[in-house]
């Protein structure tokens, strides 16, 4: 009568690491894109902000020339973001934008830079799905 080991042989636990990784290959990038995908809300969150002290502004001083960011606000509450006024506003308009930072840059193109103006246009357009 043969004596059997219980264990697993090179080749069964070969083939279960090679499975492990390919699954982790495929679950990633996903996961990547998920993570960046939830951190654009904090750059919309960080124009709103932007956008309601500008209309503060303009509401005690008549126009929007003049404002500057506040250097604590230049950045994102996590750094995913900067903050920055496209030119200097003038008495009646400006734009504001949040270009990524760090990480965040990774993430797709189209969605690396918001922008917002003083009518409420967005860039980039909504239907790209970054907003």
């Amino acid at each position: 009568m043969r004596k059997y080991n219980s264990g697993f042989t090179l080749i069964e636990l070969m083939v279960t690491v090679a499975i492990v990784a390919i699954l982790a290959a495929i679950a990633y990038p996903s996961y990547r894109q998920s993570i960046l995908k939830s951190n654009r809300t904090e750059a919309k969150a960080a124009l709103m902000q932007a956008t309601q002290n500008l209309e503060k502004y303009f509401t005690v001083n008549g126009t929007y020339a003049g404002f500057t960011i506040d250097p604590s606000a230049a950045t994102t509450e996590h750094g995913y973001y900067t903050i920055s006024l496209t030119s200097a506003p003038t008495a009646t308009s400006y734009t504001v934008q949040a270009a990524a930072a760090g990480n965040q840059s990774d993430d797709i193109a189209a969605c690396r830079t918001y922008k917002i103006d003083n009518i409420g246009n967005k860039t980039p357009a909504i239907s790209t799905g970054c907003w």
